[in-house]
């Protein structure tokens, strides 16, 4: 049974493959879009804070690589302007580790709402 079959709405690409390998993809996705609708940043400084991001590499290949270097030039840019700081950042990759490393395998990871 192939992906699309197995998860109904699954969005696939034009080679009928999915989009995304993983959920935090999509999401790390949407992330993008919804602050860009609010104005966050414009297309234009997100495709350089990217561009800069892929040229830089390291972040391994295929799917997985490629939304690394998405989720990194993210948080970049959300720094750049102000959304997080450097430190909450981390203070948000720690606390998904620490969240990821006590859910039983095949379980939701949930983490704990930062309060300001």
């Amino acid at each position: 049974m192939s992906a699309a079959e197995a998860i109904p709405g699954l969005l696939l690409g034009r080679d009928g493959e999915p989009v995304f390998d993983a959920p935090w993809q999509a999401q790390a996705f949407a992330m993008t879009v919804a602050l860009h609708e609010k104005g966050v940043f414009t297309w234009s400084e997100w495709a350089a804070t990217l561009g800069r991001e892929i040229a830089d590499g390291g972040h391994g290949d295929g799917n997985d690589g490629y939304y690394a270097a998405w989720l990194a030039a993210l948080e970049n840019i959300m720094a750049q302007k102000g959304v997080a700081t450097v430190s909450e950042l981390q203070d948000r990759r720690d606390a998904w580790r620490r969240a990821a490393e006590a859910t039983p395998h095949g379980m939701p990871i949930e983490l704990q709402t930062i309060e300001s």
